[in-house]
Order: C-alpha cells, then structure tokens, then sequence
C-alpha cells in the first residue's frame, strides 16, 4: 500500500509540469511524421521500422523525468524524511517505475495512433508491441533512477541527456551499424539500445527479428540495472541522511 500511495504521488508530481510531458510526447511524434515527408528510400525509416525506433526513441526521454524526479526528491530532503518510513529501497524503485508506467502507456498510444494515421496497418501486433515496450521502458527508467541518485537536480537533465544521445547513435533508429565500421558495430551489440529496438521492431513486424543475443544483452542489462539502481538508491538515501 505504501509502495502505491508513493507511485501516486510521483505520478501527481509528473503531471504538475505538463509542458515536458507535452514535449516528451510531440517531439518523438513531430520526427515521425516529418520522416515520412521526406519519402526516404531505406528500409530504417519505413513506418513498421521507425516507429519502433520512435518508442525507443520516447523512452530515452522518460530517462530524463526519472533522473529530474529522484534527483529532484533529494534535493527538497524527501528522501530523508521517507527515510525513516517502514519502506525498502526497492519498494522506492518500484515506485518510480509504477508512476512512470502510465506515461509509457499512453505515449506508445499515441504514437501508434499517429502511425496509423500516416499509413502503418493495424494488426493484433501493436497491442503485443505496447506490452512488450512496457517491459523495455523499465529499463531506461531504472537508468533516471541511478542518475537521479547520483547527480543533483541541475546536473540531471544533462546527464540524463546522455541516453538521449547514445539511443540516437547506437540504437540503429536512424542508420544500420554497419555503415560506420565494425568498433562501432561492436559498442552498439554491447549497449542495450539496439537490442532494445530489435525486440520491439520484431514484436511489431517479425519475430525472427530477435536474436538470442538480443534477448540476452536486453536481460543483463535490465537485472543490471535493477540491482544497481537498489543499491545506488539505498546508498544516496543513507548518505543523505547523515
């Protein structure tokens, strides 16, 4: 009960700012529908292909509300008064990401609305996809909780921009690996982004999409983050404390 009146209290603290969430939301579905202008002759920026991209693409900004959130909480000494609650750190965490969870929902919506729109074809594929993203937003909410527990909330945004950049350059939403040489193809296998985007692209479009290397990479780094973000957290809040 604790954990839920804490993730309804960050959900109210989420939409007390409507404007980032306006922006959070209209800049993904601005370069959806602009890319489509633009008629581009390669296989990425096809409807079925980029939209996939879009989400993972959304999901490096729900990063940023994270980290502004938590660093934000440190900063106004909430977490040293929830401190001496009866709560675990991981209650906290779970927290965050049931806030964060309707966002993710409502978000990919739109997008797939917007996709449709502009001609993407309706199948029982898009309900799978949303379902499956939800498990992949946890992943890039866990990394805003590490940075909200690490920086302060002016550094936070910056930081947190850093997902921002690394989805858009590795992730392969905007070019193949490939055309920039095998170290980078390299670094882009051993970040999560890639494979972030290949499970859901492969939810969406064809399932053969998805390698065991995907899944893998995908599942390291989330149980990764998970357990880091717990103890970072825990180790922030203490600290705080003192």
């Amino acid at each position: 009960m604790r954990t839920l009146n804490f993730a309804k209290r960050n959900y109210k603290e989420l939409i007390r700012d409507p404007l980032s969430l306006i922006f959070e939301i209209a800049l993904p579905i601005f370069l959806l529908i602009i890319f489509q202008q633009f008629k581009i002759p390669d296989n990425i920026y096809k409807l079925e292909n980029f939209t996939p991209g879009i989400i993972v693409f959304g999901f490096s900004f729900i990063t940023l509300f994270t980290a502004t959130l938590v660093a934000k909480d440190r900063s106004t000494s909430l977490l040293i008064r929830l401190g001496i609650s009866p709560m675990k750190s991981r209650d906290y965490i779970l927290g965050y990401i049931l806030s964060l969870i309707p966002i993710v929902i409502i978000q990919n919506i739109l997008f797939f609305i917007v996709a449709c729109l502009l001609g993407l074809s309706f199948s029982i594929n898009i309900i799978y996809t949303i379902l499956v993203s939800i498990i992949i937003s946890i992943l890039f909410i866990t990394f805003g909780i590490v940075i909200g527990s690490l920086v302060s909330e002016k550094a936070a945004s910056g930081v947190g921009s850093i997902i921002v950049q690394l989805v858009t350059f590795t992730s392969g939403m905007y070019f193949s690996k490939d055309l920039v040489g095998k170290i980078f193809s390299k670094i882009c296998e051993l970040l999560p982004f890639e494979s972030s985007l290949n499970i859901i692209k492969g939810t969406l479009n064809d399932i053969n999409i998805i390698t065991t290397r995907n899944i893998i990479v995908f599942l390291i780094y989330l149980i990764l983050m998970l357990i880091i973000s717990i103890i970072v957290f825990k180790k922030r809040m203490f600290s705080d404390n003192k």
